[in-house]
């Protein structure tokens, strides 16, 4: 992979942690305010678990399901470099789960913030809007082809 490549994936990542790092300093576990009144709000919040809280307590799986998933997707951008649509949805699902793998690693826990007032949504982090988009990218992409 070339230099900037990966650069940028380290950017992406570098840049979860810091606003994971802000939100902790900054706010107490629980606390909220308002960004954008009746539309988005930050709230801190520590995830034990994935999406919906789902396996909550669970982070030794979810840390091999990381690993391994970061392993994959490495492989993938190798195979898929000449796609450019996938080497960047694979780039961002990359810097999405180590974003939140080292969290899992070095707190035990997934720090989320980005709340959605106007819809009842599970609270979120960079990370998770990485993988998001890239799935989105990918799934574009396989369509497009099909």
């Amino acid at each position: 992979m070339p230099v900037l490549y990966v650069i940028g994936i380290i950017a992406l990542i570098a840049i979860d942690q810091f606003v994971k790092h802000l939100v902790v300093v900054s706010l107490a576990l629980g606390g909220s305010f308002s960004v954008i009144d009746g539309i988005l709000s930050i709230t801190r919040i520590n995830n034990t678990g994935a999406a919906w809280s789902i396996l909550s307590g669970h982070q030794f799986i979810f840390v091999i399901i990381a690993i391994f998933a970061a392993i994959l997707v490495s492989y993938f951008i190798v195979q898929y470099w000449a796609n450019m649509p996938y080497r960047i949805g694979l780039g961002l699902l990359l810097a999405g789960t180590l974003g939140n793998v080292i969290d899992r690693i070095l707190n035990n826990h997934v720090v989320d913030m980005f709340q959605l007032d106007f819809i009842n949504f599970p609270i979120f982090n960079c990370a998770d809007m990485y993988l998001t988009f890239g799935i989105l990218i990918l799934a574009i992409a396989i369509i497009r082809e099909s």
